[in-house]
């Protein structure tokens, strides 16, 4: 069952890094290992996080948590498949997995500012945010520091497609027309207001086809 409303269904039912270094491509991956899952048994936090991402028109399902080989692990994550604009709702690829709070920051900045930004910037609203996706078993890149991906607290975006068909990606757009620089600087800024760690193609080559948005409650915004 993948709708919005599933989280007040999942509350009555349940009541019964990249960080700051080089991006997916650049971290070392874990090598695979056996995967526990726990049922689904959501803490009050949880369901309370749930719900409000039910109410902010997305689409989801709630998933088992999961405690993999090497220290990966999620817990409260959901599948992430459409997101809510102020006039319509529009599709969000790659999310199979994504921990609930980074879920609801990423559904509150694709609505207040990116379909914003893209009506009044580039005159049409979304049709479906593209990403690298979020859970990733894997270290940051020359450490045994493990990645925020590998507890999918963090999202990679690469792009944006309007309700026109036009197609904007951060690899092309970022040194692109005048109205795609724009619109794309502005939807990082959003971002770092939102995100702890926001890291963009001004930070380093790693980063120069996406936008890396982490969940927590720093400040580091490039």
């Amino acid at each position: 069952m993948r709708i919005g409303s599933l989280a007040a269904i999942a509350v009555s039912l349940l009541a019964a890094s990249c960080g700051m270094v080089p991006d997916r491509r650049s971290e070392a991956p874990i090598k695979a290992g056996p995967v526990s899952t726990a049922p689904i048994l959501q803490s009050a936090e949880g369901r309370q996080c749930l719900a409000d991402l039910g109410k902010s028109g997305a689409r989801f399902s709630p998933l088992p948590d999961k405690l993999q080989a090497g220290g990966c692990s999620t817990s409260n994550t959901v599948s992430l498949d459409q997101l809510a604009g102020d006039g319509s709702s529009f599709g969000v690829t790659n999310l199979p997995s994504v921990a609930c709070p980074v879920a609801n920051d990423f559904a509150a900045w694709a609505r207040f500012g990116v379909d914003r930004a893209a009506r009044q910037i580039l005159g049409s609203g979304l049709a479906r945010i593209e990403t690298f996706g979020s859970y990733a078993c894997r270290n940051v890149a020359g450490t045994n520091r493990l990645s925020a991906h590998s507890r999918a607290h963090a999202v990679d975006v690469s792009g944006f497609v309007l309700a026109d068909g036009r197609r904007i990606t951060v690899k092309e757009g970022w040194s692109a027309s005048r109205e795609e620089r724009e619109f794309l600087r502005t939807v990082h800024a959003s971002a770092c207001k939102r995100f702890g760690t926001v890291l963009g193609p001004d930070y380093n080559a790693a980063h120069r086809d996406h936008l890396h948005l982490e969940f927590g409650s720093g400040s580091f915004c490039r």
